[in-house]
């Protein structure tokens, strides 16, 4: 195992790496599958969809609270403990006899999700010199952009040629495996999570510059997916793509998700305030020309890669800074803002329909996607110029 101080990737977060892998391929595979555990389980396509939104929801309301009570044992205990809940939550998903059963199932491996990736940022800073924990979230992170790119298309194949539960059957598998190498690779770490307490956590996340930083993940994010949930049909009605054709295309999605994920870690380790800013910057910019990018075939392959690049780009940034303003409840306050993402999900989701429902179409998603993401721009450099006044004037013990 490499030491922190020297040079090279620390095995470790290989380990944490293999646990994002079958966290984000949990989560997004029952896309892949949705019709075929529809017909299995005798419900609507509607009802099936619920799968998906009980699985977010689960993760804003699980990771905080998780985290939390959880703050007095070792980070290695605790991320035994999430892929265990994951690997057993898996399990009830694939022997699942009816569909309260699998949305229950859904929930409790839910609750792992925003806990690891909190608690697995903490550890993932650790392993590494401090020069270079951004990029160690990022590494963690490769983990959800390969399981995008490779687990998720390769488990709705399984789903649709063996059935559904085959799907789950295989993240159990991974499940398994990534509980080993963490008990195996994680170094063990003596006493709780540094020392956080329920009330003292709590307290840190109520910080303003931490809850600046957690709304901007919000409406950051938030510009994403109220172009990526309606992807496909943006694809299909404005670029000219066949249903059949928009899967490979997004494979070009997850590989930009990979570049950006790596690009955005080692910019936040060499400049974090630029970072957010250049991140979110391109990120606007991007979603703003992705609707007249899909006029034409060719130039919406190209967005679609960028979409992806630009959308992962910002997530290691994102994470350092609300990590790094929030001592003495790093994993707590690392978790929320994992509950910040999919809150942004969420409302990304929900603002791309109510676009579409308003008469504007599938046309004006991007453009009020950008200006989503702006915002959360200008409310980051307004938090961080604030961050800069008024660190002279703590310096000096003079109050503010």
């Amino acid at each position: 195992m490499k030491d922190p101080q020297q040079g090279g990737i620390p095995w470790a977060l290989y380990a944490l790496t293999i646990g994002a892998f079958g966290i984000g391929t949990t989560e997004f595979v029952i896309m892949g599958v949705l019709q075929q555990v529809a017909d299995d389980l005798g419900v609507s396509i509607v009802a099936a969809g619920l799968l998906i939104s009980g699985y977010a929801l689960g993760v804003f309301v699980g990771a905080p609270l998780l985290t939390a009570t959880t703050g007095g044992l070792s980070r290695k205990r605790v991320l035994v403990g999430l892929m265990l809940i994951f690997t057993v939550g898996n399990l009830a998903c694939a022997l699942a006899p009816n569909y309260t059963t699998l949305m229950v199932a859904r929930v409790i491996t839910s609750l792992a999700h925003g806990t690891f990736f909190g608690v697995g940022s903490v550890v993932a800073t650790s392993l590494v010199a401090p020069h270079r924990r951004a990029s160690a979230i990022a590494i963690m992170f490769t983990g959800l952009t390969v399981a995008t790119l490779l687990g998720v298309p390769a488990g709705a194949w399984l789903g649709v040629e063996y059935g559904w539960r085959t799907s789950f059957w295989a993240i159990t598998g991974v499940g398994v495996l990534a509980t080993l190498v963490i008990l195996a690779l994680v170094p063990a770490d003596q006493g709780g999570q540094g020392g956080e307490s329920f009330r003292d956590g709590f307290r840190v996340i109520g910080r303003g510059i931490v809850l600046l930083g957690l709304l901007t993940t919000v409406l950051g994010y938030a510009g994403v997916f109220t172009v990526f949930t309606y992807i496909q049909p943006m694809l299909v009605r404005l670029a000219g793509f066949s249903e059949a054709q928009v899967s490979s295309i997004l494979l070009v999605f997850g590989v930009g998700m990979i570049a950006g994920n790596l690009a955005g870690g080692r910019l936040a380790d060499r400049n974090l305030p630029r970072a957010i800013g250049v991140t979110l910057t391109i990120l606007a910019l991007v979603l703003a020309m992705t609707g007249p990018a899909l006029q034409h075939p060719v130039t919406a392959v190209v967005f679609v890669g960028l979409l992806g690049a630009a959308s992962f780009a910002t997530v290691a940034p994102l994470q350092l800074w609300v990590l790094s303003r929030a001592e003495g409840a790093a994993s707590l306050a690392s978790s929320f803002n994992i509950g910040a993402f999919n809150l942004g999900n969420a409302l990304g989701a929900w603002l791309g329909g109510a676009v579409i429902h308003s008469g504007t179409g599938l046309t004006g998603i991007p453009w009020v996607a950008s200006a989503v993401t702006l915002s959360g721009l200008a409310l980051a450099l307004w938090a961080l110029r604030r961050e800069r006044q008024r660190a002279p004037l703590l310096e000096t013990g003079d109050c503010v």
